[in-house]
């Protein structure tokens, strides 16, 4: 597939970095006009209490109105693992369209499963705004994004192309972090190693912002780097590394993972597009499956 690539959009871009999580937000604005785009917030929880709190969250209101501007979308790159999105409490206070990848429906299907959700629970992802395909395009404000499947470390993976900025979700860490995970239901190296090299493909200068860093080695917290550091020195992919290669680092680093603290909470609430699951009374609860992951 061909993408509309336009190196001559720059968008502004802010992230946000969340201590709890790693995770880090991102405000994409238009700088001739007041849209924007948020991609991939954060909804607070303290697991131990059942608690959420929205202080991530309100950082990103906060500055959205501070700037005058207006949300055109709430973007996931992926239904994350490792912490809780707050889209519906984004667009309840500021406004846009949540949106996803459209394999969304296959991770909802396992899940779906997992968790023993009922008829009430849909599959079909409408609990989102709008399901993108490979190369689906949208607007934010001047700004035209596009939508590129990377599927590997979830079938639901995405991309988001926005001028001369890409934001990777899980695909790609910053260089010296490598790649992401391959071991939840549904992902696979092989597709993640040419999920990249689609992303690679990308010009040189392509901004690449990354979802989580975890600064290794101690070094600061980073997240914006760009297509041709990735290519020369990402520790999984350097040095023309095969696609074979990539499959037995990939894999033999997953089997020493443990599972990321926030996986149980965080699946039920993201394949609902950030809701949280009521009882039959209509009071929020999560539930805990045994042996299911």
């Amino acid at each position: 597939m061909t993408y509309p690539v336009n190196m001559d959009q720059h968008p502004l871009v802010t992230g946000f970095f969340d201590e709890a999580t790693n995770t880090i937000s991102y405000v994409v604005q238009d700088p001739e006009s007041a849209a924007c785009a948020v991609i991939d917030t954060v909804l607070d929880i303290d697991y131990a209490a059942g608690r959420i709190t929205h202080d991530s969250a309100d950082r990103i209101i906060a500055f959205v109105r501070e700037n005058g501007l207006e949300v055109a979308w709430v973007i996931e790159t992926h239904v994350h693992a490792d912490h809780l999105s707050a889209a519906p409490y984004i667009q309840q206070e500021c406004g846009g369209k949540i949106g996803i990848g459209a394999k969304i429906t296959e991770v909802q299907e396992v899940f779906g499963k997992v968790f023993n959700e009922g008829t009430e629970f849909q599959r079909d992802g409408s609990q989102f705004d709008a399901l993108f395909a490979d190369g689906d395009t949208y607007e934010i404000g001047n700004l035209t994004g596009f939508a590129m499947a990377t599927p590997g470390h979830t079938p639901a993976c995405m991309v988001h192309v926005i001028g001369d900025a890409a934001f990777v979700g899980d695909t790609l860490f910053m260089p010296d972090g490598g790649s992401a995970r391959c071991d939840f239901p549904g992902g696979d190296a092989g597709q993640l190693y040419d999920s990249i090299q689609k992303v690679l493909a990308l010009p040189d200068e392509m901004r690449l912002f990354i979802c989580h860093d975890y600064g290794p080695g101690g070094r600061a917290i980073a997240w914006e780097t760009n297509v041709a550091e990735q290519r020369a020195a990402n520790i999984h992919l350097a040095g023309g590394t095969s696609r074979e290669e990539f499959i037995a680092v990939r894999e033999g680093r997953d089997a020493t993972l443990a599972m990321p603290k926030l996986i149980i909470p965080s699946l039920q609430v993201n394949m609902r597009a950030g809701d949280i699951p009521k009882d039959a009374d209509g009071h929020p609860v999560l539930k805990v499956p045994l042996n299911g992951l």
